[in-house]
């Protein structure tokens, strides 16, 4: 087994900050409604989408196109990140992946929400920065304030839209699925 060299590991290094700095800026830029900010994130050619199929966007000017109509719904917002893990390509060193514990606060059609959210990103350096080449959201839950306890006891976490629709995880996970079946006993 090989060991990489000192310089590589430094770079190795120094790539994980400027992508833990890449997530942590998404929250600012989309709080700060800094659409020149949503632009410097995403690559050129970066998809944007979640797995409910509410938002997708391909390409930069799609991406920007997209959040102009979501600040449109939405008042003041504040997005914060919880745990991230960063996946280096090892042959290639201008790519990665991550998965992203997240939460959201915000005001949609001027009521409270909350929402638990899952990121699974690409990341690609262009230009000589690191940046999304696809953002993939999941919500454990989108829903009113005032429903938080009432959305907890049931699979019907997704209540952004005036609706009740299933989460997208984690009731859709094999593991989940797989650890019900052996706590029923089959």
């Amino acid at each position: 087994m090989s060991h990489p060299d000192l310089a590589t590991r430094i770079r190795r290094l120094e790539d994980r900050e400027a992508i833990r700095e890449l997530v942590g800026r998404y929250g600012y830029v989309i709080d700060n409604r800094d659409l020149d900010g949503v632009a410097e994130i995403f690559c050129a050619d970066a998809v944007l989408e979640s797995q409910d199929g509410i938002m997708d966007a391909r390409g930069r000017e799609a991406i920007i196109e997209l959040y102009k109509g979501r600040f449109a719904a939405l008042g003041p917002t504040f997005h914060y990140t919880h745990d991230h893990a960063i996946a280096l390509d090892d042959r290639d060193p201008d790519v990665a992946t991550g998965v992203i514990a997240s939460h959201a606060e915000v005001m949609r059609n001027g009521e409270a929400m909350l929402a638990a959210i899952r990121y699974f990103d690409e990341y690609r350096r262009e230009d000589g920065r690191w940046r999304f080449a696809k953002r993939s959201l999941a919500f454990f839950y989108y829903t009113p304030a005032t429903q938080y306890i009432d959305t907890m006891t049931s699979t019907l976490r997704q209540r952004a839209y005036g609706d009740q629709r299933p989460a997208d995880w984690p009731e859709t996970l094999a593991t989940w699925k797989r650890y019900k079946d052996l706590e029923a006993g089959h």
